[in-house]
């Protein structure tokens, strides 16, 4: 049964376009904000807005944008303020992520439109639209890297964000990547490669070439991610299977305001030395519990890739499980 649909009608006093204009931000940015993080669609002609969505996230829009409206008084908003509005809201996720039609949540790019195959790739698609931290993890080919990279040139091109950061821990380099030649985007370029794939098919290889040049997508390894605060930007941490815990922990504090960071990996394929525990292994114990921070699973049925890449994932689990039973 479809979730009934609320609207809801207010006029914000008084009509003032200064301070509307900086209620509703920068190309309406602070309006696309809100109606991201709680599942609602914000309507405004001058001083009046409709908000429509769930009862619960209606009534929490209002309110909201209310108390906004009379900061704008007091001085100018800024992406803390927003987020620390948003933060004591209980923003009914459910609905947020389950859009009453149940339609595929469509993810435009300059390089085609992104559709998500099948129920899991729908539901992680909401999830990093919704909340600020998301983690995506399965085996090879369920399309978690990919659909990451396709929220982040989405937000990028809609100007959520100002910059990508692309982190991967170089493993089999141990991260001392000094011996090796090139510059730090030349040295972890080969690490990376699936993000590039996906920017150059979504964006170009010349746009994505100019942005590294201008550092609005910005490549690193994790280890020169210590001691950074990453506000404004769309962070991704591939193949996080092989960070430490004390990494993880490390990278997780990286994140700053007006930031969403998806954590993508597979933890049947640990490049980790022996008796070193994944941190992506332990995050899902440590932050289960926590809101505002989703986990998507994936298995060997949500592979989109050649059939024959199930049927291997799918011989390797039975292969892992009878070796030890």
């Amino acid at each position: 049964m479809n979730a009934q649909i609320h609207s809801i009608d207010i006029s914000l006093l008084p009509a003032d376009n200064e301070r509307l204009a900086e209620l509703c931000g920068q190309f309406d940015s602070h309006l696309r904000q809100l109606e991201q993080r709680l599942g609602v669609e914000i309507n405004n002609r001058g001083n009046q807005f409709r908000i429509i969505g769930n009862a619960d996230s209606v009534q929490s829009a209002a309110k909201i944008l209310e108390d906004l409206y009379r900061e704008t008084g007091q001085g100018g908003l800024t992406p803390e303020k927003i987020h620390l509005s948003l933060s004591g809201v209980d923003a009914s996720p459910e609905a947020a992520r389950q859009p009453p039609d149940k339609a595929d949540v469509l993810i435009k790019t300059p390089g085609g439109t992104i559709m998500p195959r099948g129920d899991n790739q729908r539901h992680y698609l909401r999830n990093i639209l919704v909340h600020d931290l998301n983690f995506g993890i399965g085996p090879a080919g369920t399309g978690k890297t990919y659909l990451a990279v396709a929220c982040a040139v989405h937000a990028l091109e809609q100007e959520k964000v100002s910059r990508l950061v692309l982190v991967r821990p170089a493993v089999e380099a141990g991260e001392r990547l000094g011996f090796l030649p090139g510059d730090m985007t030349q040295k972890v370029d080969p690490y990376l490669r699936p993000l590039y794939d996906a920017l150059y098919e979504m964006l170009g290889i010349e746009r994505v070439a100019k942005l590294i040049d201008r550092n609005v997508i910005e490549v690193a390894p994790l280890a020169f991610m210590r001691g950074r605060s990453l506000n404004d930007a769309f962070i991704i941490l591939d193949e996080a299977q092989n960070t430490t815990v004390e990494q993880m922990k490390m990278f997780l504090t990286r994140i700053g305001f007006g930031s969403t960071a998806v954590v993508t990996g597979d933890i049947t394929q640990i490049d980790l030395p022996r008796n070193t525990q994944s941190g992506l292994r332990q995050v899902t114990d440590v932050l289960k519990a926590q809101k505002n921070i989703s986990f998507t699973f994936f298995s060997s049925r949500d592979v989109v890739r050649h059939p024959l890449v199930q049927r291997i994932i799918n011989a390797y689990d039975a292969y892992d499980r009878n070796n030890t039973d």
